[in-house]
């Protein structure tokens, strides 16, 4: 599929357009099982995502709150951060948005940073508690 290309002075040149082969098949309502399917990737590459400053990835660290998949492909993840005042928010969003829709069965995310319920670290697994030494 092809798209003129209008951004950065380049009007006339026509560029390829990624396609999402299987998101665009679905449009019938997803079965249990396939959400289940793609909530499994989006976790697995959520463990992908790490925060420079601190050796865990972000699902570990309970950063991770809600993960929905809708119909089509779109996923919305609801996250926070370890401080409201953190500077690699946005950096950990963006990241997390770009591998998640590099997923075969993905047409788009939506990261949505949210503060309720305050991020502790009760929130963080066995395994980030170990890692970081607070077990």
């Amino acid at each position: 599929m092809w798209r003129k290309d209008n951004k950065l002075g380049r009007m006339g040149r026509y560029i390829r357009r990624k396609k999402h082969t299987f998101a665009r098949k679905i449009r019938r309502k997803m079965t249990e099982n396939e959400v289940l399917s793609i909530q499994k990737e989006v976790v697995d590459v959520c463990r992908l995502v790490y925060d420079p400053e601190i050796p865990v990835n972000i699902y570990d660290l309970g950063l991770i709150y809600a993960i929905d998949v809708e119909d089509g492909g779109h996923v919305h993840i609801k996250m926070t951060l370890t401080a409201p005042s953190c500077p690699e928010g946005d950096f950990l969003m963006e990241d997390l948005r770009m591998k998640v829709e590099g997923l075969r069965e993905v047409s788009s995310c939506e990261v949505e940073l949210v503060f309720e319920p305050e991020w502790n670290q009760d929130m963080m697994t066995e395994e980030a508690k170990l890692e970081l030494g607070l077990l």
